[in-house]
């Protein structure tokens, strides 16, 4: 399951609405989820925990700006693993992929909330 998921509560906490697309699979892409979801938020946060470069974030966000660009009322954030071979050991694991924290201050970034 994602590291995504737990940010849900931690938002709702202070009062922040999110919506969550949960891709299932990327074959086909469920583009209309994706279309529907920035029509009604206005705000995407793209979250992936392997590498950006290459990656099926590029491919999302490619998908928003060719068919929701008039629907954006902030660029489009990228969250995704550090570019660097992913570790085994968890406690380094934990430094590479954004985690509930980092996603928490990004959403609060595109939405210029300072709470």
């Amino acid at each position: 399951r994602s590291s995504v998921m737990p940010d849900v509560p931690t938002l709702a906490e202070q009062g922040i609405a999110t919506e969550v697309i949960d891709l299932r699979s990327l074959r086909p892409l469920d583009t209309q989820a994706i279309i529907d979801s920035v029509s009604k938020t206005h705000r995407a946060v793209v979250l992936e925990e392997t590498w950006a470069a290459a990656g099926v974030g590029a491919e999302i966000m490619a998908t928003i700006s060719d068919q929701c660009w008039d629907e954006l009322d902030a660029p489009v954030v990228r969250m995704s693993q550090q570019p660097v071979p992913l570790p085994y050991a968890k406690n380094l694991e934990i430094l590479c992929v954004p985690q509930v924290d980092d996603i928490v201050a990004e959403v609060k970034k595109v939405l210029n909330d300072e709470r």
